[in-house]
């Protein structure tokens, strides 16, 4: 479960993150979407309990970020868009890590089975540094899976990844919603998440632009014929939109 109230993330001079609310129950997929800058990353980052918010309260898993990080950590797993790996660790070595840190029971068994979903099974004894982009997003979505986390955080996980990797991932993350997982999936591919999001949250210049069900989205703009024209159709700007960015486009209020 993930409760987002009024967040704010200030850098400095800039407001990255502006009074953004909503909220995930356990079985949703949340699309994270929006333009380069919007705020997405930020946003996915102070869930995480990576960098603080400046405002705002954030309950994710069942723990408060702002002070339950520890126990935050055992139930959420991150996955950034370029996942930091250990250089001298090869794969096996990566997902052996993880099980015992994470004190997985049976990880060696699951572990294989991952790399063998994710196609990584023939690079088990490869380093880190041998891995390319896609690989190296792959070990890194076997690892957060392999401890079963309550809550799954993806900022574009799709990235570098061929279109059966795509494929695989999206079937997994349906997977783990079914089985109770909260998933916000963070991806510029609208026409590819189109499918597997029950939710989406629409980012723009640091505000909640949009948040509902995606069926929801396609209603309020019925002449667009897919999500993609509804994304562009709610985020949008005329002279009106800019002169006042206080308000978001959609009147859907988050459920907190």
């Amino acid at each position: 479960m993930i409760q987002c109230h009024g967040l704010q993330k200030l850098y400095e001079s800039h407001l990255a993150v502006n009074n953004v609310s909503f909220s995930l129950q356990p079985g949703q997929i949340g699309g994270l979407v929006g333009p380069n800058g919007a705020g997405k990353t930020t946003t996915l980052r102070c869930l995480a309990g990576l960098i603080p918010a400046t405002a705002g309260d954030l309950t994710v898993a069942g723990c408060r970020v702002q002070t339950d990080l520890i126990e935050l950590k055992r139930r959420l797993a991150y996955v950034p868009d370029d996942p930091p790996l250990f250089d001298d660790l090869s794969v096996g070595q990566h997902m052996e890590f993880i099980g015992r840190i994470y004190g997985v029971e049976n990880h060696q068994r699951k572990s294989v089975d991952l790399l063998e979903r994710f196609e990584l099974a023939d690079k088990t004894h490869a380093g880190a540094t041998t891995l390319s982009r896609g690989m190296r997003q792959k070990l890194a979505i076997c690892c957060a899976y392999l401890f079963d986390p309550q809550v799954l955080l993806l900022d574009e996980p799709m990235t570098g990844l061929d279109p059966p990797g795509i494929r695989c991932l999206l079937e997994s993350i349906v997977e783990r919603a079914k089985t109770g997982a909260t998933v916000i999936l963070s991806s510029h591919l609208l026409a590819m998440i189109e499918d597997v999001c029950t939710h989406l949250i629409v980012m723009q210049r640091g505000m909640l632009q949009y948040f509902g069900d995606v069926e929801q989205l396609r209603h309020r703009y019925p002449e667009a014929r897919n999500l993609e024209q509804a994304y562009f159709a709610a985020t949008r700007s005329d002279d009106t939109q800019t002169a006042s960015q206080n308000q978001p486009l959609s009147p859907v209020p988050a459920t907190i």
